[in-house]
């Protein structure tokens, strides 16, 4: 049970900005994400504070700079962001804003210095965000009984009327419900699947979504949580490629679990149990994850009583492109996660026909193999087979050849490269790349070092 008096845990410098900010007649009262993780003993390094008894930022401002660097974010909406040793803090003027535009910047904003907590914080999502902390008086303020949802493990919106002014707050539902657990409320559930029907939600720029699928990835302790929910709002709409794996039939041996789109769920949660701590990494590892699978849809097949999957791996490329250019304009991103879908059989492949180590060598070309054994790792035990310590014993191996030839993190470096050829006198061309496979390929299958192989493409090509 909470209470409704209690003391916050707030880094010093905070504590020495809002006695500076009292000091000038400003009312500073702590807000959302950091109150609600308080509230359920969670960390916190990102604190949003909202000014009240003030409806300008110049007294503000001149105070903010005593303690670090002040950037405006979004003067317009009354926000300025400080930046004091390794914390950030979000100032907003209090204020109340009503919807002129389409878009989430349609919004007429109006900050008085007489607003309420009450009147400001209808403007918040969730009641859960509303949830105000006086650090003076040491108590929460609570007009729309976040703290009740909160001890209910309950997600309710606060008013129809001003939840439905930005069509992201339904995203922004279905990480919250995966990242602490809760259920959605029933009258929120109904808003949320009506406004998936709009022309807002449809399009909403995919930079914001991006932002919401990485809050669920990467603090969730179960994200399939998450993506259920997806499915119950009819999100999967949006997202054919990922619809199409509701239903699509898997072998019994191998996947006891079901269809395509459980065991992608199961394996999304097993990607947690692994992740490496590195944000960047980690987030494309499960977007690996989700979309390793997504080529079963056009290949899945029943065969003399047996389910079959045949080249999934590479018909999973082109609708995993097209499902991650929904979400992301980053090419480099989507570049790391396609080699790891194309090859993510390769290290059950090479652990079962004891491969070579020629074989290891000519799979780092392809992709971090280090990045891949994850992946594999997953996937292997995103299901309810049995004899899930063959997954270890799999990527185990692999890893072992690959750290011996220290190409666990780096494709193998190739003896011979373009400059050489310049230096036997040759000018570039076409050619060079026929010159340099084949090089290539004598360092890999013959082992020959980088004089040998120069002396048999001097005689290959007839190099004078």
């Amino acid at each position: 049970m909470y209470t409704t008096t209690i003391m916050i845990n707030i880094p010093e410098i905070l504590e020495d900005i809002l006695y500076e900010l009292k000091s000038i007649g400003v009312l500073p009262i702590l807000v959302g994400g950091c109150v609600r993780d308080s509230l359920l003993n969670l960390p916190s390094k990102d604190y949003d504070i909202e000014l009240f008894n003030v409806d300008s930022f110049e007294k503000v401002e001149k105070s903010l700079k005593k303690f670090g660097r002040v950037k405006e974010v979004g003067r317009s909406f009354g926000v300025i962001l400080l930046t004091a040793q390794e914390y950030s803090f979000d100032f907003a003027l209090a204020r109340i804003e009503k919807k002129i535009d389409k878009g989430h910047k349609g919004f007429e904003v109006d900050t008085s210095a007489s607003l309420s907590y009450k009147e400001a914080a209808l403007r918040r999502d969730f009641t859960i965000n509303s949830i105000g902390y006086d650090y003076f008086e040491k108590r929460f303020l609570d007009p729309y009984k976040g703290i009740k949802d909160l001890e209910n493990k309950i997600l309710r919106h606060i008013k129809d009327e001003t939840f439905i002014e930005d069509a992201l707050r339904v995203y922004r539902a279905v990480q919250f419900c995966s990242r602490f657990n809760l259920k959605l409320d029933f009258n929120t559930q109904k808003l949320c699947k009506k406004m998936v029907k709009t022309e807002e939600f449809k399009t909403l720029p995919k930079e914001r979504i991006f932002e919401e699928f990485k809050k669920l990835f990467l603090k969730s302790e179960k994200p399939s949580l998450g993506f259920n929910l997806l499915k119950e709002l009819g999100i999967l709409d949006y997202f054919p490629e990922l619809k199409a794996l509701v239903g699509c039939i898997q072998d019994k041996e191998y996947h006891p679990e079901g269809d395509v789109w459980i065991h992608t769920l199961m394996s999304l949660d097993e990607m947690v149990k692994i992740k490496t701590g590195e944000q960047y990494r980690d987030l494309y590892l499960f977007y690996a994850v989700l979309c390793h699978d997504f080529g079963k849809p056009f290949c899945t097949k029943e065969i003399n009583g047996r389910i079959t999957s045949h080249k999934h791996e590479a018909l999973g490329v082109e609708p995993a492109i097209s499902f991650l250019s929904k979400i992301t304009s980053e090419k480099k991103f989507i570049e790391k996660i396609i080699p790891l879908i194309k090859n993510h059989l390769a290290p059950f492949q090479l652990y079962k026909a004891h491969s070579s180590l020629k074989a290891v060598k000519r799979l780092s070309l392809k992709c971090n193999i280090e990045d891949l054994c994850l992946v594999c790792l997953a996937d292997c035990k995103g299901r309810t087979i049995p004899n899930k310590e063959k997954c270890d014993e799999a990527v185990k191996w692999l890893l072992e050849k690959a750290v011996e030839m220290n190409i666990s993190n780096e494709a193998l470096k190739p003896f011979v490269q373009g400059r050489d050829l310049i230096t036997l006198g040759m000018k570039p061309s076409k050619e060079f790349k026929e010159i340099l496979d084949y090089a290539l390929n004598l360092q890999i299958d013959e082992e020959l070092q980088k004089d040998e192989i120069l002396e048999r493409v001097k005689k290959r090509f007839k190099i004078e």
